[in-house]
């Protein structure tokens, strides 16, 4: 079940309509207490959360999801009428998954939408072997990151690229390769989706972030 969180009626609507019609089953929601009421009840696979909303803001909202444990790994897609610089890299920031601009098409949406499942539900499935750089430890199977034995709660995404980085150690990979790997779509000269969520993965990490380094002119790689 995905969740959509957008009071403009017409965009609701329209959006569910194409993703039940795509074989996604949705919910739309006008407001945030209607979204948290059902919250209460089934946690969705994915949250299509706007930013703009009458009772409760989207970054308020993902915010509040990310400090649930029920709810911090939950992927997250926003969607928003505002197309700053800014307000993409506090959406980041605060754990989004990936952001989608309005106007946007609805092609893209699904595309979007079922890459970040994908991910998601089987792509750690097959992993079985436990990453160790340094202090970090990885568990892929248990979905667990650890530093120094202590435990460290990350995004969907900010796991998957920790992962992959930790996959390739030592080697360096292009932002081009990073959103292809943990994207699941075509790199469009987009870098700071990227960029955001290794500067939030090195904060999350505290002193052991530092074992990845930017290269400059070409991307990031983790080593000892």
């Amino acid at each position: 079940m995905i969740y959509l969180v957008e009071d403009d009626n017409s965009i609701r609507d329209l959006v569910v309509y194409t993703l039940e019609t795509s074989g996604l089953p949705s919910r739309g929601f006008a407001a945030a207490a209607e979204f948290w009421e059902a919250m209460e009840k089934e946690t969705p696979s994915l949250v299509l959360l706007d930013i703009m909303l009458p009772d409760e803001d989207g970054l308020s909202i993902l915010k509040k999801l990310r400090r649930s444990s029920q709810s911090a790994r939950l992927p997250v897609i926003m969607l928003t009428a505002k197309g700053t610089e800014y307000d993409k890299v506090v959406g980041l920031n605060e754990g989004a998954d990936d952001y989608i601009p309005k106007p946007f098409g609805m092609m893209e949406l699904v595309a979007r939408v079922r890459a970040l499942l994908r991910r998601a539900e089987s792509g750690q499935a097959e992993k079985t072997t436990v990453f160790r750089i340094g202090d970090i430890m990885l568990d892929p199977k248990k979905h667990v990151v650890k530093v120094k034995d202590e435990t460290v709660t990350l995004t969907y995404k900010e796991f998957e690229l920790l992962q992959l980085l930790m996959e390739n150690e030592e080697n360096v990979l292009t932002r081009e390769q990073i959103m292809g790997k943990i994207w699941g779509y075509d790199f469009d000269g987009e870098t700071r989706t990227v960029d955001v969520h290794v500067r939030s993965l090195r904060i999350k990490l505290g002193t052991a972030g530092d074992r990845i380094e930017t290269v400059r002119g070409v991307g990031y790689k983790i080593g000892n």
